[in-house]
């Protein structure tokens, strides 16, 4: 099994960006491209510690990335989380790398993905993988996130009460039978369990989502790579009618969908959310 590595890039406006990485400076002569990993609003690098890990298994260097303000990365001067600089750190990531990349990014990741692959253009990000994600989702399905975010930004008693949360948050995924494994995604301060990310997040002033939408939607279309859709069936953010629209706009998309999975799929149903990966990742 290879081990992952906790190493820094340089994002702009002088944040530094965590991630975990995998195999680097590992020869391919295969040739595959490296795996960035985005990941979702209010997560962090280690939503996909499990797909990475295989992903590292069979000979890809993986580079899974906390986003500024998420995880062990620096939060953001005056709390700039536009997608537009989540794209400008992703781009210069890549920029380090050095190499081509194929980009795999769940609901905000996905949507800074598609900004990256636009920006990058096909001979520095080769494919495109969107979990849960498309630039006209659900307003109903973001909002029960946010509001899933902004009702515990005063912390927990404990982890077991974190726990609780997530489980009613998430009533189709297995409650694990032990909460330690939130120590991941929480920090304790002051006596109490805080999710570890900025909550600078939730009241920063809000952009034209009209406006971010059709220039998402317009990046995409352009895009002229592989690209995979991977929807959960129960998700209330990626309908069958936005994934309808999707397709019709960008024909040459891929879908899995995930029976079992909502939203987080990766984490709802990993082992058929990686092999649909892994297939995509490492086909023409």
């Amino acid at each position: 099994m290879r081990t992952a590595q906790t190493v820094e890039y340089d994002g702009v406006d002088g944040v530094t960006l965590v991630a975990d990485e995998w195999n680097r400076g590992a020869a391919d002569a295969a040739g595959h491209p490296t795996i960035v990993l985005l990941h979702g609003g209010g997560q962090n690098r280690h939503s996909w510690h499990r797909t990475g890990q295989i992903l590292a298994d069979r000979g890809y260097h993986v580079v899974a990335l906390d986003t500024r303000g998420h995880g062990d990365s620096d939060r953001a001067p005056h709390a700039d989380y536009a997608i537009e600089k989540l794209t400008a750190d992703a781009l210069a990531v890549i920029d380090a790398i050095g190499r081509p990349v194929a980009l795999i990014g769940a609901s905000m990741g996905g949507l800074t993905g598609i900004l990256v692959a636009a920006q990058a253009g096909p001979q520095r990000v080769t494919k495109l993988v969107l979990v849960d994600v498309v630039p006209r989702y659900e307003k109903d399905g973001s909002a029960r996130i946010r509001d899933f975010m902004a009702s515990h930004l005063d912390g927990f008693d404990s982890l077991e009460q974190a726990a609780d949360a997530v489980a009613s948050y998430l009533p189709h995924r297995r409650k694990p039978r032990s909460p330690e494994g939130l120590k991941k995604n929480l920090r304790r301060r002051d006596g109490r369990w805080y999710w570890h990310w900025d909550p600078a997040l939730m009241t920063k002033p809000d952009d034209d989502p009209a406006l971010r939408t059709e220039k998402i939607e317009a990046a995409a279309i352009g895009l002229q790579i592989p690209i995979l859709l991977i929807r959960g069936k129960l998700s209330d953010v990626v309908s069958p009618d936005g994934v309808a629209d999707f397709l019709s706009k960008v024909p040459g998309a891929r879908l899995v969908e995930l029976s079992g999975a909502g939203h987080t799929a990766a984490g709802d149903d990993n082992d058929a959310f990686s092999a649909a990966v892994v297939e995509f990742v490492s086909g023409p």
